[in-house]
């Protein structure tokens, strides 16, 4: 099941992604269920993540989305999780 991860970063937090993004990438890397993912931007900044995971149910997703680094360190101000339908790609 695909399922879309839209998170939004709180204002100011740059600092807090960046501190972070090491262990967020790892974690990406070690759980093997993401199929892409990228920061969302405003200009160069950027301000929240979209992630695409390869997971048996939503439950599975939430188990990531709450055990990802970024989202341990307090960087985001809202997390959705969407089941979502590849089509393109």
């Amino acid at each position: 099941m695909l399922i879309a991860l839209i998170a939004r970063d709180k204002a100011g937090a740059l600092q807090t992604r960046l501190n972070n993004r090491a262990a967020h990438l790892a974690y990406i890397e070690e759980t093997g269920v993401v199929s892409q993912a990228g920061p969302l931007l405003d200009g160069d900044a950027m301000i929240g993540s979209l992630v695409v995971l390869d997971v048996e149910d939503l439950a599975a997703a939430q188990n990531w989305a709450d055990n990802d680094p970024y989202a341990k360190a307090g960087l985001f101000q809202s997390v959705e999780l969407i089941p979502w339908k590849k089509v393109i790609g």
